[in-house]
């Protein structure tokens, strides 16, 4: 089958960074789905793993965590999923990705895709929407029914991919007073028309912008962008008793002495934990997508694919990976069409 990966860890700009393979076909077993991958997104974790090292693989190394298609075989402890069922899903970071024809996937991390969308659409949703769900329902533990309506949040780097599904989840979900980060006039029109009440500029110190729009502080903090600049400001602009999220690794010591007066919390969201640990609820993950086409087939909440490439090669993969690490990408980009 066709596949796209790479052995040696690379600069984007080099043509061996992402290279197209032939690599054998897996056979489905146990919980496992084998998918035929119809459509494909990239994510930043996608260029982070592809980050330059000296390291070099013996067998190509599959990447892409993020993929829609069609369900052609099943395991024998599959109780879930059909042959011919439509599903999406983000994978699992430990095993081989989704830039391949045909990928195995455990039934527990798959969702039915939305039956109003297409296969490129949904492509663009499954990591994002994992991540922003858990981040705010799970580790914000903020009330997905509305029980928390009115309670502000800040989200910050509001148009990307994982933004740009957050901000639909807190508006029309949850309910909250939706304040998101922008900088560029596009992109703060993106955060507009996806729900944000309010837009901020990152590129300044966010709690004085944040009292600038009325806000002395905010109940819940999204950072989904440059903890380490911006901590100081999320810790002044952080309610007493509020909490704060990210999805951004640290490179320096975090201060939480800082936040200790006002008994606030900070947490991480990592949405391969439970595929990664073989955790006991990692069937939730299956649960939210649900929920969330769902949410998609009610008009709740949008597709954030705002680009389709074709055709998936190794050569259009390295455009992408390039465009998202200038970070200059809204909402998600898709391949489709196997070349």
């Amino acid at each position: 089958m066709k596949a796209l990966g790479l052995k040696q860890y690379l600069p984007i700009s080099d043509e061996n960074s992402l290279l197209d393979f032939e690599i054998p076909k897996p056979t489905a077993k146990g919980k496992d789905l084998l998918v035929q991958v119809k459509a494909i997104s990239v994510n930043p974790v996608d260029t982070k793993v592809r980050a330059q090292s000296d390291k070099v693989e013996s067998e190509p190394r599959i990447l892409g965590w993020d993929s829609a298609g069609v369900v052609v075989e099943v395991g024998a402890e599959v109780t879930e999923f059909q042959v011919g069922d439509e599903v999406y899903y983000a994978g699992d970071i430990t095993r081989p990705g989704s830039n391949s024809e045909f990928q195995l996937v455990d039934e527990r991390i798959v969702g039915s895709k939305p039956q109003n969308l297409d296969f490129s659409h949904a492509a663009a949703l499954p990591l994002t929407s994992i991540t922003a769900w858990e981040a705010l329902f799970e580790r914000l533990n903020i009330d997905k029914k509305g029980a928390d309506t009115g309670k502000s949040i800040l989200i910050i780097n509001g148009a990307g991919g994982v933004g740009s599904i957050a901000i639909q989840l807190a508006k029309k979900l949850a309910k909250l007073h939706v304040i998101a980060t922008a900088s560029r006039p596009e992109t703060i029109a993106w955060c507009e028309k996806l729900g944000a009440d309010q837009v901020v500029n990152h590129r300044h110190n966010l709690a004085d912008e944040i009292n600038k729009i009325g806000h002395q502080n905010v109940d819940y903090i999204l950072c989904l962008n440059d903890t380490d600049g911006h901590w100081e400001a999320m810790t002044k602009a952080i309610k007493p008793q509020g909490i704060i999220c990210s999805i951004v690794e640290n490179k320096q010591p975090l201060d939480m002495s800082t936040l200790k007066s006002k008994s606030a919390a900070f947490v991480w969201e990592f949405m391969f934990t439970r595929s990664m640990y073989q955790t006991e609820d990692m069937i939730e993950q299956s649960n939210l997508l649900n929920e969330l086409s769902k949410a998609i087939e009610d008009g709740l909440i949008m597709t954030t694919c705002n680009d389709i490439v074709k055709p998936i090669n190794a050569k259009n993969l390295r455009n992408v990976h390039q465009r998202l690490e200038k970070g200059r990408a809204i909402g998600k980009i898709v391949l489709t069409e196997w070349n």
